[in-house]
């Protein structure tokens, strides 16, 4: 038996594993219940947050989606935190405001030293809607979503009647919107956030236990109960982040209360990023902290590689004969790790509302995959992580 025949066999036990962990979760990443019209009446006071750091393009159709909210007007309050906008943003929220009382533009304050961007905005909403509003429920969003009507009243209500095996009270619930791919750039990176979910994240081991560990969540929505937030210590807690959909929920987790996943694909939408260039950027600036370790990094390239790159290849030169190979199992069990790698990437694509001719794709966005996270990785070394014209935590540059 060959050494290559050896590293196969070993990436098909991978493929399959992430095939059968895939469809298991398939079956319990379930969208949130209906609920009756009269539940509406009992939903309690919910303030939706937005940091905006020059978001003319996007600020106006979030919150505009949001007004066309079936929540209870009385309970619903948008805060937006102009996070030092050089562009209309400030201008546009100022117009929005004053059609509408339930917008709050929460004061600005000078980004402190050791404070992420984002991570500062969150935290001054939060202190905000508590202390001013009440607010029982948090969300915190991005300006590029799109929600859907019923989306907040649907979420809310399974927060508050969800009942985790672990036994103790959701204190946040997220979801992944319908990530809108628009490039072919867009389509080779933005997908694989479901391929890595769903092959690698035990979710019933989620809903049993508490273990931070086993925990995942949504920067793009994070639902959050007051008493959970105040509890796990907020945004404050990892104020140098740029990954609070990982740190939000471990924090919640070590507060002792549950987190949990829903499938919010026909609830609320995003266009994370617009082509190559950005995509790439967008998600080297965290997907090594998503991580955490270079162990971790480590064991994830080699299972991509030998599971999701390396038969590909070795079944293409084989099919051609560019290189004749002395032992025919190898293309027979690249044969099958392509076949199974394929299936998983069409499953999860139809699912998630992208073209199932992904599959076909399916070695090189699984290469580029790996190929961001070591990006990030030497941007973490180098500390050159930056987003919106800020690296680091609180080191202005030119961008």
């Amino acid at each position: 038996m060959t050494v290559l025949l050896v590293i196969l066999l070993i990436g098909l036990v991978v493929a399959v594993a992430n095939l059968a962990l895939s469809l298991i979760n398939l079956g319990r990443f379930a969208p949130p219940p209906t609920h009756a019209a009269g539940d509406l009446s009992s939903l309690p006071t919910l303030a939706v947050c937005i940091p905006a750091r020059n978001e003319e393009e996007n600020i106006e159709a979030v919150i505009r989606s949001l007004q066309e909210s079936d929540y209870p007007a009385d309970r619903l309050h948008f805060l937006v935190y102009d996070d030092q906008s050089t562009d209309l943003t400030p201008r546009i929220l100022e117009k929005l405001s004053a059609a509408d009382a339930r917008i709050v533009r929460v004061p600005t304050h000078s980004l402190p030293v050791g404070w992420n961007g984002k991570q500062h905005a969150c935290h001054r909403m939060a202190a905000h809607a508590i202390a001013q509003l009440n607010a029982q429920w948090l969300l915190f969003t991005d300006a590029d979503v799109r929600f859907e009507p019923t989306c907040l009243s649907r979420m809310v209500h399974a927060a508050i009647t969800m009942t985790p095996r672990s036994g103790k009270p959701i204190g946040l619930l997220s979801t992944f919107p319908r990530e809108i791919t628009a490039t072919l750039g867009e389509l080779l990176l933005i997908p694989n956030i479901f391929f890595i979910l769903l092959s690698y994240l035990p979710m019933g081991r989620m809903r049993a236990t508490l273990d931070p560990a086993a925990s995942a969540a949504c920067g793009q929505f994070l639902l959050v109960s007051q008493p959970a937030y105040v509890a796990s210590g907020g945004h404050e807690r990892f104020r140098d982040s740029m990954h609070d959909g990982i740190k939000l929920p471990r924090e919640v987790r070590k507060a002792g209360f549950a987190t949990d996943l829903v499938d919010g694909t026909s609830l609320l939408s995003c266009r994370m990023y617009r082509g190559f260039r950005q995509s790439w950027r967008g998600f080297a600036k965290n997907a090594y902290e998503g991580l955490g370790s270079l162990g971790l990094l480590v064991f994830l390239s080699v299972c991509t590689v030998t599971a999701h790159v390396l038969p590909w290849g070795v079944l293409a030169l084989g099919a051609t004969e560019t290189i004749k190979f002395s032992n025919d199992w190898l293309l027979v069990v690249a044969g099958f790790s392509v076949l199974i790698g394929a299936s998983q990437r069409a499953i999860l694509a139809q699912r998630f509302g992208h073209p199932v001719s992904l599959a076909l794709l399916h070695p090189i966005a699984s290469a580029m995959m790996m190929g961001v996270q070591w990006h990030s990785f030497y941007l973490h070394l180098t500390g050159q992580r930056a987003w919106k014209g800020r690296t680091g935590a609180h080191e202005n540059v030119a961008g």
